[in-house]
């Protein structure tokens, strides 16, 4: 009887577990915000602060440039962020922003300040200063002073051929206020009034042309001083233009509406922005 031997099996393989990869730690991502914004913001100041009108704007931006960029070193140094020397060199440029901001400001006020005292002294020279009529004879008869003209007051109003000389040598003079009789196509008279008729001499004795376009001449009639409303036709009402020449005159004829009882006729003159505005009372 024969005997069966059953050859050995071998065992079974076991299924393997899967790899685990060991576990790395976390990189967190560098955080170069500050750096950059303070760069950015630091050539915008510092290019704002060359101008210096831009002062304030260059202030603002270097001040904000400075500290974002001290921010971003304080990152840098705790290992947040890599771009070190990207932020040195915004709060650099921040702190050049403000100081040219500083630089700016005086040198912006200081031009303002010129400009406000050039304005001043150019108002300040062409303040009237009245004496009567051309030659130095008075008006009124009165005494002379040492030059040989009687100075009037220059509070007061002035009379018919008084003048109104200004210190850049332009003298104004008004001559008396005459009965005028306006055409039928006249603008500016009313049925009723009386109109007169007053001739503004404009003499340039300066140096420099003088630009008459800027002359403004308006009256007021009577005790009440109403407005004497100017009258326009083929004769008067045409005003200043052009310019007068050193040495050269220049008249003009206006025409005034007032009331039929008036007694007299406050004539003011203005040369020009610059200057102060002169009166003459006429007497109708």
């Amino acid at each position: 009887m024969s005997q069966f031997t059953q050859p050995p099996q071998s065992p079974q393989p076991q299924p393997q577990q899967p790899y685990a990869p060991a576990q790395m730690p976390g990189v967190r991502p560098a955080r170069n915000g500050l750096g950059i914004a303070a760069l950015v913001l630091g050539v915008i100041g510092a290019v704002s602060g060359l101008i210096p009108f831009l002062f304030w704007m260059a202030g603002v931006l270097g001040l904000i440039a400075l500290v974002l960029g001290l921010a971003g070193r304080g990152r840098a140094k705790r290992g947040e962020a890599t771009n070190k020397g990207v932020t040195t060199f915004g709060a650099v440029l921040g702190l050049i922003s403000l100081i040219l901001a500083v630089v700016g400001a005086v040198i912006t006020f200081k031009a303002v300040d010129d400009a406000v005292n050039d304005l001043n002294k150019a108002v300040s020279d062409t303040t009237a200063s009245a004496e009567p009529k051309p030659g130095g004879d008075s008006a009124k008869g009165g005494g002379t002073d040492k030059g040989g003209a009687d100075k009037k007051d220059t509070g007061k109003a002035l009379g018919a051929g008084d003048s109104a000389v200004y210190d850049d040598d332009l003298t104004v003079t008004v001559g008396d206020a005459t009965s005028y009789t306006p055409d039928a196509y006249a603008a500016g008279h009313t049925k009723g009034k009386k109109a007169y008729r007053v001739a503004v001499v404009i003499e340039n004795a300066g140096k420099e042309k003088f630009d008459s376009a800027l002359v403004s001449v308006s009256a007021r009639a009577g005790q009440d001083g109403v407005d004497a409303e100017q009258i326009f036709d083929n004769k008067v009402g045409a005003g200043f233009s052009g310019t007068v020449l050193p040495g050269k005159k220049v008249t003009v004829q206006f025409a005034f509406d007032a009331p039929a009882d008036a007694k007299n006729l406050t004539v003011e003159v203005n040369p020009g922005f610059t200057y102060d505005a002169s009166q003459w009372d006429l007497k109708l």
